[in-house]
């Protein structure tokens, strides 16, 4: 008897658990969508998710490969059906129609403490990269203003030659053992560049907010994968609450400082007094603090701005030039051709024979994309590889219909994982997996690939506001670099990404560095 009243008890618990935790059965042209590979009774996708980053890619490159463009469906306990999408028509459905589909509580909540949101409030206060509506527009205003063609010129053509020529110089100064960690020169430089520009403040990849962030990215990015996020924090949270109330308080000095610089009527410091780059950079360093303080009256808001815009600036560039000379390393073809097409670029510049290049004469600001199009494809190739943003959801504000005839209720998640989709045989041919910067070009001429087969830069009306600034950047750190060194990697082994909203390389880029016969071009 108490066998039977323990099995009914049983079954009745899990026929109950069946009914709180399954997903409802999403439907495509009235016909039930296919699940997700590896989904499991009751858990659906939970353990799959909870995956170390580099399974969790694979995962989702198998799917791809199963599926192609078929929308699937996911589902983890207590939280909201979702899909993943791989179709580029399906993706350009969702990027095009912001009001359909949002960050939604499903990003926001998850992300509240490091992008933005006041906890007590009933309403979110964030940053560009976790907002919406009127407030992700004003935002998005004041980088544009930032990023205006005549910045970006000054920006290209004085500042940053000033910063690569330091780090050039360094990197010129014997190291120890020959060894440098290229990840944290690329980061050095590019915070340098963007904390000097966007808010006049002299900031340094080695400062405490960079180790804070760091910490609380990584944190972040497992609340995706964790549906039991809330209760496993209340236990190992402390050190995220502690990373997160350093960053707030590094968003906070500098709204502090740009407001104290505002009111004193204060002059812009210089960066450096040669050649003129004082005069030529004080017209837009800072600019982008005072736009936001500007168009924004609430400080806390305009400090997670702030932090959303360096994060992004300084990042995304920094890991995309680490991994492509993770690439480079490993192709030496493809290195001999970037430097052949920077080389002929140089000579021209300077009009001198291949036995008199001197490197030292050369202004980097003369290396641009449109000169250098190889240079540019292996930019894009490395990018497509190890996109700076792997995963992106979105929320459906309201039920809606996909265009390969997918019905989504209100409140189901959309997923799209980058990494996947660039390595589509469908897109990209059956050498997807493949490092081939050829595959740019059509009949000698760079491509483009559109932002829904390509979503590096995102696409739609949130299409990133730095590609260009990125672009322009990219090109002319790799000529400088390459003209100026050869980098080899200190062993063979596979490098992957440590956890984060981003892509960082986990352990650095550390590779042996030699300096380049200057006076032959070799």
């Amino acid at each position: 008897m108490h066998s039977v009243t323990a099995l009914l008890a049983a079954a009745i618990a899990l026929l109950f658990a069946y009914f709180l935790f399954r997903s409802p059965t999403l439907k495509r042209n009235g016909k039930p969508l296919r699940q997700s590979l590896g989904r499991l009774p009751f858990i659906g996708n939970g353990l799959i998710f909870l995956q170390p980053r580099k399974k969790l890619f694979a995962w989702f490159v198998k799917c791809e490969r199963q599926f192609g463009f078929e929308t699937f469906q996911i589902s983890v306990p207590t939280l909201p059906p979702g899909v993943v999408i791989n179709d580029p028509k399906n993706l350009e459905y969702a990027l095009k129609n912001e009001g359909i589909f949002s960050k939604g509580d499903f990003v926001k909540s998850r992300s509240w403490d490091l992008f933005g949101k006041s906890f007590w409030d009933s309403f979110y206060r964030n940053g560009i990269i976790n907002a919406d509506g009127e407030l992700w527009r004003v935002q998005r205003k004041a980088g544009v203003n930032f990023l205006s063609n005549a910045n970006l010129k000054i920006l290209t053509e004085a500042a940053l030659p000033t910063y690569l020529k330091e780090t050039i110089s360094i990197l010129e100064t014997p190291q120890p053992n020959d060894v440098v960690d290229l990840s944290a020169i690329f980061h050095e430089l590019t915070t340098q560049l963007f904390g000097r520009m966007a808010y006049n403040m002299e900031m340094h990849h080695s400062d405490a907010f960079t180790e804070a962030f760091d910490y609380a990215s990584g944190a972040t990015t497992e609340r995706f994968q964790n549906p039991l996020w809330k209760v496993t924090e209340l236990f190992f949270g402390r050190k995220l609450r502690k990373s997160i109330a350093q960053v707030k308080a590094f968003g906070s000095e500098i709204v502090a400082k740009a407001v104290w610089a505002k009111q004193s009527k204060q002059p812009v410091s210089n960066v450096n007094t040669k050649s003129g780059f004082a005069n030529t950079v004080e017209g837009i360093s800072g600019s982008l603090i005072h736009s936001l303080l500007d168009t924004i009256d609430d400080h806390s808001v305009v400090a997670d701005a702030a932090l959303n815009y360096l994060t992004a600036g300084r990042d995304t560039t920094a890991q995309a030039l680490t991994w492509l000379f993770y690439c480079l390393m490993k192709h030496p073809d493809v290195t001999k051709a970037i430097r052949t097409e920077v080389d002929n670029v140089a000579k021209a510049a300077l009009s001198v024979e291949d036995a008199f290049l001197d490197l030292h004469r050369i202004d980097t600001a003369l290396f641009q994309a449109s000169k250098l199009p190889y240079t540019m494809a292996a930019f894009y190739e490395a990018l497509r590889l190890y996109p700076p943003i792997p995963f992106e959801f979105r929320q459906c504000m309201k039920a809606t219909t996909l265009p390969d005839g997918t019905f989504l209720p209100k409140d189901t998640v959309l997923l799209w994982c980058t990494w996947a989709m660039n390595r589509s045989r469908q897109t990209w041919g059956k050498n997807a997996d493949e490092f081939r910067p050829e595959r740019w070009f059509d009949d000698g001429n760079l491509i483009t690939k559109t932002a829904f087969e390509f979503p590096v830069f995102n696409g739609g009306p949130r299409i990133c506001l730095g590609k260009k600034m990125a672009e322009s950047v990219a090109v002319q750190v790799i000529a400088a670099f390459v003209l100026h060194f050869d980098f080899k990697a200190l062993d063979n082994n596979e490098k992957f990404s440590k956890n984060s909203l981003t892509l960082p390389m986990e352990g650095g880029l550390p590779c042996n560095v030699k300096i380049r016969n200057h006076n032959t071009g070799r």
